[in-house]
């Protein structure tokens, strides 16, 4: 998923200070990914190059993994992977919309499922590897959503999660786009914090790793630059951006004695 940026009209992995009554609508999640999908590839995206720039380098070894996109959008992750070496790899979302695109991408084809992320189609632990990216402010049921990743997830395997940084939306950061008409659209969210992910993981049988901020750095000044919105890149790089979590699922013997 992506973020309406500091200026409105740059629609991109960052946020926005909210435009004034009128000039803004809030959708569901829904109707919302239906709408941006046609879009979606198409906008410079600071906060998503940021998570890919952290996370990247601890996905370089993926030779007999598995590896499953929790809401997946246009299958940006999902190609990396499978790219990355990657044995065996799907993604899964609820908009038929964003899996349209994705499935126009010949790398990616045929591994796609429309599923919800709280009741996932797959066989007791399935995979080695997930990744669900800006995703979590979606699920309604975070509760049910991790219970069923512990059921698909193999012993020792990684999940790693990111979203817009609670703070930046106390800041006034949206998840959102423009629309033809030229209307800021914000999509429904529930900001989460660290402890409150955490708490859910381990709740639930795995082990947080680490949970970290990101901010926006000097890799991602080009896509303001590209966007024609550098004037703002400083203001937006004091914000914590991106929250990101790594959680590895243990064993059953392992959960007890954590008790």
């Amino acid at each position: 998923m992506s973020i309406a940026n500091v200026d409105p009209d740059f629609a991109t992995a960052g946020a926005h200070q909210s435009p004034t009554p009128g000039d803004s609508r809030t959708v569901s999640a829904a109707e919302g990914y239906d709408s941006w999908a046609s879009l979606y590839d198409h906008v410079p995206n600071p906060l998503l190059a940021r998570e890919e720039r952290h996370l990247s380098p601890s996905l370089s070894d993926l030779r007999n993994k598995s590896a499953l996109d929790l809401a997946c959008g246009t299958g940006r992750w999902l190609e990396r992977l499978m790219a990355q070496g990657c044995a065996w790899g799907i993604g899964i979302d609820s908009s038929l919309a964003m899996l349209r695109v994705a499935g126009k991408k010949k790398t990616i084809r045929g591994q796609l499922t429309r599923a919800n992320c709280e009741s996932l189609p797959f066989p007791n632990a399935t995979f080695d590897l997930t990744i669900c990216s800006f995703a979590v402010g979606h699920i309604t049921d975070l509760g049910s959503m991790v219970r069923e990743l512990g059921r698909v997830m193999r012993p020792g395997s990684d999940v790693f999660v990111s979203d817009l940084h609670p703070e930046a939306y106390a800041r006034g950061w949206r998840v959102g786009f423009r629309d033809a008409g030229g209307k800021a659209i914000h999509i429904e969210t529930c900001p989460r914090g660290a402890n409150e992910i955490a708490n859910v993981f381990c709740a639930n049988g795995f082990q947080c790793q680490t949970h970290e901020v990101l901010y926006l750095g000097e890799p991602e000044k080009p896509l303001f630059v590209q966007a024609g919105r550098s004037h703002l890149f400083a203001d937006a790089c004091n914000l914590p951006a991106v929250l990101f979590c790594h959680f590895r699922r243990i064993e059953s013997s392992d959960r007890s004695r954590a008790r």
